[in-house]
């Protein structure tokens, strides 16, 4: 259980400067911004929704030991998180709101994610006012118009979260994004980014996680919805595959596209079909988990990859401002915590008690025999 502690240790790296500076109030106050991006305005419900979107899975498992003590501590903290930034009379009260920009129904929609992914810890638990808070924030994006490409995905996650906490949902806002997503699909798991191609890891960050879970939550609403589940899992199962290979035999992967600056949260779409039990037959969990572990180790222990509070930086691969495009600012950053979904896993299970294995790159680079790869028709 060494490499499960050390990523429960990470991800809460990761996490406290965010969640026990919202607990206090004093976010605003003491989260970093970057000179010159003008993007105060939206940086604060980054950090939360991106972060909140990678730890719920562990927030809503039940785990044994220390590791619960953990996990409890940290729910609770999530909670007051939450209420902190959907309390009008909060310092850390967030923008949901188009005044100021679109971005709001981004990082709305990571945090519907999150309360999609742990509906019990961080939405039954919630206090009434709290929820009526959170009810109302939601809505409040309603009147940012999404563009014509992966962010038709944002609206539709916040109406599924809607659903999710038994409030109605617009259903076209969901169809529209699922109908245009499957005109979008380009063939062998990968779908555009609208109606063009992009060389950069969109279909991890946002498209395909976000599509398997809107059907996960929606799918029995409308048959043709819930036609779409078993294509829609095949292709995310075929990306999957797909990333486990892009990963080097030294835990490095080509750094291409835009956003790099999300650091692991590359491998949202891998780590999630591990935490659903959806991984490519010929993919072992236990050779993801030391995938994964590989490139966390070769990311986020790269000096400068924090600064001297505890916040993350702009870089790749440590401390790289140039690399991150102007729309990031540092509560984006936070998507790197998509990585660590499987924690979300029982510690009894394959994922973390399987025997360490090479992954597939390690495997072939080595001279081991392999079968050849298929692309899905």
């Amino acid at each position: 259980m060494k490499t499960r502690d050390y990523w429960v240790k990470t991800l809460i790296k990761i996490a406290d400067p965010v969640l026990s500076n919202l607990e206090q109030r004093t976010l605003k106050e003491k989260m970093p911004s970057i000179e010159g991006r003008n993007r105060e305005a939206f940086t604060h419900l980054e950090a939360l929704g991106r972060l909140l979107a990678g730890m719920a899975p562990w927030l809503e498992s039940s785990q044994k030991g220390k590791e619960e003590e953990l996990r409890n501590k940290y729910a609770s903290m999530a909670r007051a998180a939450i209420d902190a930034a959907t309390d009008p009379d909060s310092p850390d009260y967030m923008n949901f709101k188009k005044e100021k920009g679109d971005q709001p129904v981004v990082d709305a929609a990571f945090l519907a994610h999150a309360i999609v992914r742990a509906p019990n810890e961080l939405l039954g638990k919630l206090d009434k006012r709290v929820k009526n808070n959170l009810i109302q924030a939601f809505y409040d994006t309603r009147e940012i118009r999404p563009y014509f490409c992966n962010w038709l995905l944002f609206s539709a996650m916040i109406e599924a979260a809607l659903f999710a906490m038994g409030e109605e949902y617009d259903s076209m806002r969901v169809d529209f994004a699922l109908k245009q997503h499957e005109q979008w699909y380009l063939g062998d798991g990968i779908y555009g980014d609208g109606v063009d191609f992009h060389w950069d890891y969109y279909n991890s960050f946002v498209i395909q996680p976000m599509l398997v879970d809107i059907i996960r939550v929606l799918g029995n609403q409308y048959e043709d919805w819930g036609n779409l589940e078993q294509s829609v899992n095949k292709r995310a199962q075929r990306y999957a595959a797909i990333q486990e290979r892009l990963i080097s035999p030294e835990g490095t992967f080509p750094p291409i596209g835009r956003s790099l600056v999300y650091r692991t949260g590359v491998f949202q779409l891998l780590a999630q079909m591990a935490l659903q039990d959806n991984l490519p037959e010929e993919v072992l969990p236990a050779q993801v988990r030391c995938a994964l572990t590989a490139v966390i180790k070769g990311m986020l222990e790269a000096p400068g990859t924090y600064d001297e509070n505890g916040w993350l930086r702009l870089g790749f691969c440590g401390h790289q401002p140039d690399i991150a495009e102007p729309y990031i600012a540092i509560g984006s950053l936070y998507l790197c915590s998509t990585v660590f979904l499987p924690l979300g896993l029982s510690s009894e299970d394959e994922f973390w008690k399987g025997e360490d294995r090479d992954w597939t790159a390690k495997k072939v680079w080595s001279g081991a025999n392999m079968k050849n790869d298929h692309a899905l028709y």
